[in-house]
């Protein structure tokens, strides 16, 4: 009898890799863009998302298990510190999840698959809150939103 290792995919893998993470992240942006319940998390963008799009979209590359574009360009994403000059509460929070959770409904259909990243993804959101009357994440975490799936 031979060991054969397990076979782990990442989240990165399961959602589709670069292509299936290039439509979430444009999908993202367009309904930020267009849904009147996110004007407030879009007025702190800039008028053309296409910087915010690429920036998630490789900051997501490597949360997600694929490869680390955001640090090889960036070096560590330091959510918070990047995030501190916007004032976060819990609308923009909740605006910026609306946007997320409709990309995902979209385009996951794995229901079990889209619920898990959803939770991570309102773990991370919950941790970029920073005005001074929330109630927002107050030290740092891997970010790493899920286990490998066999």
């Amino acid at each position: 009898m031979t060991n054969t290792p397990l076979q782990h995919t990442t989240p990165y893998d399961k959602l589709g890799g670069a292509p299936a993470l290039q439509k979430l992240t444009q999908r993202f942006y367009e309904l930020m863009d267009e849904l009147p319940e996110a004007w407030g998390i879009r007025q702190i963008h800039p008028e053309s998302l296409a910087g915010s799009q690429q920036s998630l979209f490789e900051f997501l590359s490597g949360w997600l298990g694929g490869p680390q574009l955001f640090m090889e360009k960036r070096g560590h994403p330091r959510l918070r510190m990047r995030h501190s000059p916007y004032t976060i509460d819990h609308s923009a929070r909740d605006q910026w999840m609306l946007c997320m959770r409709m990309a995902l409904a979209e385009q996951v259909t794995d229901n079990r698959f889209r619920e898990a990243l959803v939770m991570a993804f309102d773990q991370m959101a919950d941790h970029l809150v920073n005005n001074a009357g929330a109630q927002g994440c107050s030290h740092a975490h891997s970010h790493a939103p899920l286990p490998a799936t066999a």
